[in-house]
């Protein structure tokens, strides 16, 4: 079975547990908005290929990059 390789705006691979930080600042719906900067740690990988899931929230990654 072929593993789904997620990548950041860098084209950087991401994994499970790793740290990501926005590159731009973000409008979020019933939620405070994300500046660029902001860290999320401990991401989860999810099965498509273009977001991840930390806490409560899915992140595109093509707005973040790995630190």
């Amino acid at each position: 079975m072929d593993e789904l390789i997620i990548k950041d705006a860098n084209w950087n691979i991401l994994n499970n547990w790793d740290t990501i930080i926005a590159i731009k600042d973000l409008k979020v719906k019933w939620a405070p908005d994300i500046k660029r900067g902001d860290k999320f740690k401990n991401i989860k990988l999810t099965d498509e290929g273009w977001v991840v899931e930390s806490g409560k929230m899915v992140l595109k990654t093509e707005f973040f990059k790995k630190i």
